[in-house]
């Protein structure tokens, strides 16, 4: 099938901006998003016999996504993650966060990337087969206790092939920091928990981290249950009585890339579903991942599939720079200066591998490294 791109009416927010859900057609993948935080309603991909299944985890109405979405499907900006106290030093100053986690600010706050509308506009159809859409925000100084005025595009392209592009820039016209990133919950069965997927990360060390969640340094994953480097299965040691898995409820980690975040597109993880034999490769010119557990999901929201949300119905793979960058200057930097132009990019491959087949042996889309 060609690419298309379609849109249609999605309701209305509380103060009557209406907003409207685009959809991407192209490489066999059907990619859904609205104006409010650019958010991803559905990622519809075929298994191993053909048949599509949405793969990423929503909620059923406009309405439950503008008050209760714990960031399904959003942009994540202005700094993606935890900053703790709400608070970091920049220029001899203290910048003063709004703080939405407790003590610390989380995802921006109450009030980040993903609960703001976004200006979308279709792009014309590729010649290589591919469907795109550019999204558009300009976040005001102060918002959120950040200095400066942040003006953000990112784009999201389908195709060529079964692949989704993310690619952000963003430049401010005072000094302030930035981090964005994309916060789909995935359950590539598209159904059930996730604990049964396996996933590998390109990774020897990660960021344990403090009662706060806020990280604490850097420690090698070897001999520990966040070693993925050969790959494992989610739920193989998520219920192991280690300090670690205890403070985060499961996972809920920044893992250190340990290829040079030089600019170039790399590949970071993969993550394989057995049921239906759905794997995804993640592309990335960023430092860090976040893997999260779905550890926070209680069952009181019921999903755009009719289903109740428990712990583990979805996984979070997070391409980002370091959580609490700001107010650790061992971790690379998310400072952006006036005039300087933020660009980042993940790529995220689908593919399929059979019933007996090791998805960690089978050869997905690779991607080459090239610049975003």
């Amino acid at each position: 099938m060609a690419a298309q791109i379609g849109q249609r009416d999605f309701g209305q927010l509380k103060d009557g901006r209406p907003v409207r859900e685009y959809t991407l057609r192209a490489g066999g993948l059907a990619l859904r998003a609205i104006n409010l935080g650019g958010i991803v309603t559905a990622l519809e991909v075929p298994d191993r016999d053909g048949r599509p299944a949405n793969v990423v985890l929503g909620l059923p109405t406009l309405a439950d996504y503008e008050t209760r979405n714990p960031h399904m499907g959003t942009i994540v900006g202005r700094h993606a993650n935890r900053i703790a106290g709400g608070r970091y030093p920049l220029d001899g100053r203290t910048v003063e966060l709004e703080r939405n986690d407790g003590d610390n600010t989380l995802h921006g706050g109450a009030q980040g990337f993903g609960k703001r509308w976004w200006d979308i506009e279709p792009q014309p159809l590729g010649n290589d087969g591919s469907a795109a859409l550019v999204l558009r925000y300009t976040s005001a100084d102060g918002e959120g206790g950040h200095p400066g005025t942040l003006a953000v595009q990112v784009r999201y392209t389908l195709g060529p092939g079964p692949r989704w592009r993310i690619d952000y820039q963003a430049q401010s016209d005072k000094p302030t920091v930035v981090n964005l990133s994309h916060h789909d919950y995935f359950n590539l069965r598209g159904h059930g928990d996730v604990l049964d997927h396996r996933l590998r990360i390109a990774a020897s060390h990660y960021c344990p981290v403090d009662a706060g969640l806020i990280p604490l340094g850097l420690a090698p994953v070897a001999g520990s249950p966040f070693d993925f480097r050969s790959g494992a299965r989610i739920g193989e040691r998520i219920r192991q009585a280690h300090e670690q898995l205890l403070r985060g409820r499961g996972y809920d980690h920044n893992f250190a890339i340990d290829a040079p975040a030089d600019g170039a597109l790399r590949h970071v993880a993969r993550l394989a579903d057995p049921d239906s034999g759905r794997c995804m490769d993640i592309h990335s010119t960023e430092p860090g991942l976040q893997f999260y557990s779905g550890n926070f999901l209680d069952g009181t929201l019921q999903g755009s599939h009719g289903a109740m949300l428990r712990q583990g119905d979805g996984l979070c793979l997070e391409t980002q720079h370091f959580p609490d960058a700001p107010n650790h200057p061992e971790f690379a930097t998310t400072r952006l200066d006036a005039g300087q132009v933020f660009k980042s990019s993940t790529l995220m491959c689908f593919g399929t591998f059979g019933a007996h087949e090791d998805p960690f042996d089978i050869h997905l889309l690779e991607q080459e490294e090239t610049k975003p």
